[in-house]
């Protein structure tokens, strides 16, 4: 057993760190001493050592707990997670320090890339695993095989202006973490469509208020509806450039003839001044 001030020495936190810990139930110590004071035995240290694993990436302590309290991860479980963040972290330093090195040498390539090979790769397992498998039938006969698909979609999403498109994303979503959460935890097939009927719903009570000026407090009330329900089903942190990307998106060519042919001649385009007038343009 150790006391608090011998783990504070062991680990560099502070022994308040470690009491604040115990309060809010993330560490708690193995035993108290007969004085009164915690003691921590080596699962406690383990503990501790994950919490500290999840800290180098600026996860709230609350969502912290929240992951290490899940009935669903055991401990190899969560030492994986932890060990791919660390890996893609790694990669991102190597990545930036052998910018810098270009810089010195008067050889910067201007390399903006937003995910490192190692999450890229993560999104096309995500992406794989999750797809209908006759989506993915289809998606090998065309390419040959899993692994030419695989080759093909990190090529694509590597590109530079891939790149540039998901830095706005992940923008959205608050971070690029969160949006790889998002990714990998996307919701669940009852809940995306208990969503999509809701926002159906929302389009409908919009498209009936079509006389009425983009402007006006009828429409803004609806869109403002809009908005708050796709930042929920999109689990984004601002909506703002998420929306004014929906507005350019009914602006698309074959996306404004559907749209029109669903809800009426001109339907694409008061949805998109609505959003535009709700928001305001970027």
């Amino acid at each position: 057993m150790r006391t608090v001030k011998e783990v504070s020495d062991l680990t560099g936190i502070s022994v308040r760190t470690l009491h604040y810990y115990d309060e809010i139930a993330l560490v708690k110590p193995t035993d108290k001493s007969e004085a009164g004071y915690r003691l921590y035995d080596d699962k406690a240290l383990e503990t501790l050592q994950q919490v500290l694993f999840f800290r180098e990436f600026d996860i709230p302590l609350k969502e912290i707990k929240a992951i290490m309290a899940n009935p669903a991860l055991d401990r190899n479980q969560i030492l994986q997670m932890q060990r791919k963040m660390l890996t893609a972290k790694k990669e991102r330093m190597e990545h930036l320090i052998a910018s810098i090195d270009d810089i010195l040498k008067g050889e910067n390539k201007m390399d903006f890339a937003v995910f490192s090979k190692t999450e890229v790769e993560e999104m096309f397992r995500t992406m794989t695993e999750r797809m209908p498998e006759n989506m993915r039938s289809i998606a090998i006969k065309e390419f040959g095989s899993m692994e030419r698909w695989k080759e093909h979609y990190m090529e694509a999403v590597s590109s530079e202006k891939m790149q540039k498109g998901y830095a706005k994303v992940v923008k959205w979503y608050g971070g690029k973490d969160k949006f790889l959460s998002a990714v990998q935890n996307p919701v669940g097939k009852e809940v995306a469509e208990s969503y999509n009927k809701r926002i159906e719903a929302i389009l409908q009570k919009l498209i009936a208020k079509r006389d009425c000026a983009p402007e006006s407090f009828e429409v803004k009330e609806i869109v403002g509806e809009y908005g708050f329900v796709m930042k929920q089903f999109s689990q984004i942190k601002e909506e703002k450039g998420f929306m004014l990307a929906q507005a350019q998106y009914y602006r698309n060519e074959n996306i404004r003839s559907m749209t029109d042919e669903k809800y009426g001649q001109g339907a694409s385009d008061f949805f998109a001044r609505a959003i535009e007038s709700f928001y305001g343009k970027e």
